[in-house]
């Protein structure tokens, strides 16, 4: 996530030990052009995977199970999709007035296992039909885990709306808007595991720019018991904020865990 170019080997050593200290595993995010608009527009939003936040410098996210849900609960196809090398870009036309929720599903399954012919590990991915089939027959020390993913952003034209509960996986719920959040106040939000408060969860949110800091600067968060957190926002800008956790309440054959994860830009106006 740092450039170091003609540095002697000393100082290089040093700089490398610094960046390890602040990597992350890849980034997942979704990031609009504008949460806001006063009328009816169109957001540009990128997609990608990366190692410094916001920036695009890894692979592109993939976007086989994005959904985008108009205020009315109806269904958005986007418009102008591009697949570029490093992320990808499309448009959604935000005509009608309230939230728009912008995700990208992810929901499968992987597996593991020992060749009985050779003794090596292999792996496959999979969805909860197929995966099963990557899986030979004669495999040993078998190895399946379900996943369950949700990566979003929300937009508003004019007055925010109140967004319908999706009641599976992890789900952010704001107290307010997720699209009404200002620097320097304290907004309140609900994660919940299925429907359900997820309690005791870890949640980081992290300011965007990663590349011109020296320190991530994240925020540390745990739900309460009713799943509920707080976070008052030091700066204005685009937040990732994310959480994860595993279960074993799986619905996928021969699955023994299932691992969740959750992430969301928003924007923090001044």
């Amino acid at each position: 996530m740092t450039r170091f170019i003609n540095l002697r080997v000393a100082s290089l050593a040093i700089a490398l030990s610094a960046a390890a200290s602040l990597a992350q595993a890849h980034n997942a995010w979704l990031l609009p052009s504008s949460t806001v608009f006063s009328k009816a527009d169109t957001v540009t939003v990128d997609a990608a995977v990366s190692n410094d936040l916001f920036v695009a410098n890894h692979a592109p996210l993939r976007l086989d199970g994005l959904q985008i849900t108009a205020p009315d609960g109806s269904t958005v196809k986007p418009e102008t999709e591009a697949k570029l090398k490093l992320r990808n870009v499309f448009d959604v036309s935000v005509a009608q007035a309230g939230t728009y929720r912008i995700a990208v599903i992810n929901a499968g399954a992987f597996a593991s296992w020992k060749d009985k012919a050779t003794g090596q590990t292999k792996r496959a991915r999979g969805t909860a039909e197929t995966i099963g089939k990557e899986i030979p027959a004669d495999a040993q020390d078998v190895t399946v885990t379900q996943s369950s993913g949700r990566i979003e952003t929300f937009v508003t034209v004019g007055k925010p709306s109140a967004l319908k509960p999706i009641g599976q996986g992890l789900e952010l719920i704001a107290a307010g808007s997720p699209t009404d959040l200002v620097k320097g106040e304290k907004a309140t939000f609900t994660l919940n595991l299925d429907g359900q408060p997820a309690k005791g969860l870890e949640v980081t949110v992290t300011a965007g720019n990663t590349q011109y800091r020296d320190k991530l600067e994240e925020i540390k968060l745990k739900t309460d018991d009713k799943g509920q957190f707080s976070v008052t926002w030091p700066t204005a800008g685009m937040y990732w904020l994310d959480a994860s956790t595993k279960d074993n309440k799986t619905t996928v054959p021969q699955a023994k865990e299932r691992r969740l994860n959750y992430a969301a830009t928003l924007e923090v106006m001044p």
